[in-house]
């Protein structure tokens, strides 16, 4: 925002901020219940990134004891994503759009997906012909999309759950 934003505006980024942080704080609480219950141990990290809460559950050297909350690609950590939204959506009434990551699994996902959208962008540019990539997961859609347009091209989605794919757009 700007400093000629008027006062109501600024009013309402600061209601969404404080809603986010409320959002992180339930899910927080809910995952250190998991994490008691698992009897695994894990430090938990919030954050606000961009419209929505992210809430990373960390340890210190790798965290081998969580990778069973990732899962087979992702599959567990979703799971429990999905889990946390509803446990945030039951206390605040409100949907939940909150990010879940897992001893660094989605911030590795996210640079590998970088490299790829990256690499698409470059085949694209060069042949002059939609570039379209393996389906994927909407959460890696939105990385290869954000890449994409960081790159200055265009990109769509097609197809339907769960064969829904990324097409790079020269």
């Amino acid at each position: 925002m700007t400093d000629t934003d008027t006062t109501s505006t600024a009013g309402q980024g600061t209601d969404v901020l404080t809603r986010l942080e409320q959002e992180g704080e339930i899910a927080a609480d809910y995952l250190e219940g998991l994490l008691d219950i698992a009897d695994l141990d894990g430090d938990i990290d919030m954050d606000v990134e961009g419209d929505r809460a992210a809430v990373s559950i960390v340890t210190e050297g790798g965290g081998r004891d969580l990778q069973k909350l990732v899962g087979r690609d992702g599959e567990v950590l979703e799971a429990l994503q999905e889990l946390t939204r509803l446990a945030v959506h039951r206390e605040t009434g409100e949907r939940s759009r909150l990010m879940l990551d897992i001893a660094g699994h989605r911030a590795r996902k996210r640079e590998k997906l970088t490299a790829l959208a990256q690499k698409a962008v470059e085949e694209a540019r060069e042949a002059g012909e939609p570039v379209k990539l393996q389906p994927m997961t909407p959460f890696e859609r939105k990385v290869v999309h954000d890449a994409v347009a960081a790159a200055g091209l265009r990109s769509e989605s097609e197809g339907e759950e769960p064969r829904r794919r990324v097409v790079v757009l020269p």
